[in-house]
């Protein structure tokens, strides 16, 4: 939550629905990536990622990527990027093993394995996760009844080195979560009943190659995606209704990349990806009006991709890249992205002075192409069209660092609903904003981030009643702060503090439909580390600490104050 130009909201408790805004873009707007993988769910009506059952075992980096980046990556990826890597084996095998518990009757343990033998390298991980949470609808509105979650993950990746200059990767991950949810936030949102199931699979094969003494890498990928998610309800205290859905996505994707590099100044990319999604859908609702009871058919879609970047170096100072994509569809046609993004480096002061500017595009969904309710298969898909320029500047080496960065994105074609509730392109928006961090190593053993964002994201779709007025949930100012210290090479200590603006969202339960404010707040959260022997440590974490009272979405909670200890326990390095 204290990265700059990212805010995040979550509907509720742990494992309730959680998304990301990027510069104020939609959730569906962002592409997200582990070890390559595209997980944004075929099934889900926007294409988003849920990040409320995202792993967090085994990551070793996250790399955020920040406007339109569809010429490299394709749809989805309208206002960025997150792409997750997770951690390779090497060297003689090490085991570990964490458990950890905590407020809101959560427990979590963790086990796995990583190491290498001559050319195999591997990484597995098993963690489990419960926690009885607390209740979603907020307890502000007379909610009382928890709503708790469980959850399985295996992450796991294996690679062999046949020759140095031809490796294969095997990258598989699995998990499975129950959560339960609320009908909706406010009062009497309370649902003991209401249930959501998720199962997820992901696989990918990876080959590198690098033929003529470096000139040409080559990378192929295979990757295969499947969720299911089924929600269930039955009659209770304030809902007297009852439904049984199931939602069930898959994604197969081939992707073949080519760089060559002509000298150290010149390296051109050329790539090819082809991807088919399916979905089908089954939705039963029943009440005192009566039974809904509907099919969506199988239904699929073939999106086939080209591009081609070059990445230029003028001396030691001036650098770009330059890049054109070419997609189609078998739905909409074809769509044409571009991107340029120019860097100078003055040495001699540590300033660097960049800019970019591209376009991207996010193919509609198949929900919102073919379901029998919602579905128009005329839709054309969403574009952005989006710029920023910044300059940063290194002192001592450079262990301080301070940038700013100035953006501005318009989004166009965005899905939208007609009096029907036909599924249209009509929608319009756009966002600008400042981001500025300061971060750096004062000292040897003291780290800090700084960071502000601006973000004045606004309607400007021309027949809509909220045209000029601000997206929803989405706080225009936003500050973070990160401060870790390591006292000895036992010890390690770190705050952080958050501070998000006021936000708009909307009253959905109330009629007619009423647009509120959420207030804004300052959460302040501290972790530590005390290693008791070598092979022993034991972490702990304060969230929440003066039990601020906040809410992301209207009407749902979020945590409270809330404290958790755990230990490591590793052996074989």
């Amino acid at each position: 939550k204290d990265v700059y130009g990212l805010s995040l909201t979550t509907q509720g408790g742990p494992g309730s629905l959680t998304g990301v805004y990027i510069r104020g873009a939609n959730p569906g707007q962002t592409l997200v990536l582990i070890d390559g993988i595209e997980m944004n769910m075929p099934s889900a009506p926007s294409n988003s990622f849920d990040f409320a059952d995202l792993p967090v075992d085994n990551i070793q980096r996250i790399e955020i990527l920040r406007g339109p980046q569809s010429t490299l990556y394709g749809s989805d990826a309208l206002a960025g990027v997150i792409d997750i890597i997770t951690k390779k084996g090497y060297g003689k095998p090490k085991y570990f093993l964490s458990t950890e518990g905590g407020s809101y009757s959560t427990f979590r343990a963790m086990a796995g394995v990583n190491g290498g033998y001559k050319s195999l390298n591997y990484s597995v991980t098993l963690s489990r996760l419960q926690s009885k949470g607390f209740s979603s609808a907020s307890s502000k509105y007379g909610n009382t009844e928890k709503d708790g979650t469980k959850n399985i993950n295996i992450v796991s990746r294996f690679g062999y080195d046949f020759s140095k200059n031809f490796n294969l990767n095997i990258f598989v991950r699995y998990v499975k979560a129950k959560t339960d949810l609320d009908q909706h936030g406010g009062f009497h949102g309370d649902d003991p009943t209401y249930i959501y199931n998720l199962e997820q699979q992901a696989y990918k094969a990876e080959g590198n190659w690098k033929l003529f003494n470096g000139f040409w890498h080559q990378k192929i990928g295979i990757s295969f995606l499947k969720n299911v998610r089924k929600y269930s309800f039955n009659p209770s205290l304030y809902n007297h209704a009852s439904s049984r859905s199931l939602y069930d996505g898959k994604r197969f994707q081939l992707n073949w990349q080519n760089n060559f590099k002509f000298n150290d100044n010149n390296t051109v990319i050329f790539g090819f990806e082809s991807e088919k999604e399916f979905t089908t859908s089954n939705y039963y609702y029943k009440s005192n009006y009566g039974v809904t009871n509907s099919a969506f058919p199988e239904k699929d879609a073939v999106t086939t991709g080209i591009f081609l970047q070059h990445q230029l170096k003028l001396g030691n100072s001036f650098f770009s890249s330059i890049g054109v994509r070419y997609d189609k569809q078998s739905q909409f046609g074809s769509v044409v992205t571009y991107k340029i993004a120019p860097t100078y480096i003055f040495w001699k002061t540590g300033t660097k002075i960049r800019a970019t500017y591209g376009t991207g595009f996010k193919a509609p969904s198949l929900f919102y192409l073919y379901d029998p309710s919602y579905g128009n298969p005329s839709l054309k898909p969403e574009k952005s069209y989006g710029w920023d320029a910044g300059i940063e500047q290194y002192f001592f080496d450079p262990s301080l660092t301070i940038g700013i960065d100035y953006f501005s994105n318009q989004f166009d074609n965005l899905f939208g609903f007609n009096n029907n509730y036909k599924t249209i392109n009509i929608n319009k928006a756009q966002t600008k904003g400042v981001e500025v961090y300061l971060k750096g190593n004062p000292l040897k053993r003291l780290s800090f981030n700084l960071n502000y964002t601006y973000t004045n994201a606004k309607n400007t779709s021309p027949s809509s009643a909220d045209k000029g007025k601000a997206l929803l949930r989405r706080p225009k100012n936003k500050i973070g702060f990160d401060l870790n210290y390591d006292f000895t090479n036992k010890a390690n200590a770190n705050i952080e503090i958050v501070y998000a603006g006021k936000r708009y969202d909307k009253n959905f339960y109330s009629y007619p439909v009423k647009r509120v404010i959420l207030g804004a707040y300052t959460v302040v959260n501290l972790a530590g580390s005390y290693s008791l022997l070598k092979n022993v440590k034991l972490y702990g974490r304060i969230e929440n600490l003066f039990n601020r009272y906040y809410e992301e979405v209207f009407g749902y909670a979020t945590p409270g104050l809330s404290a958790y200890l755990g230990i490591d326990l590793n052996f074989g390095k």
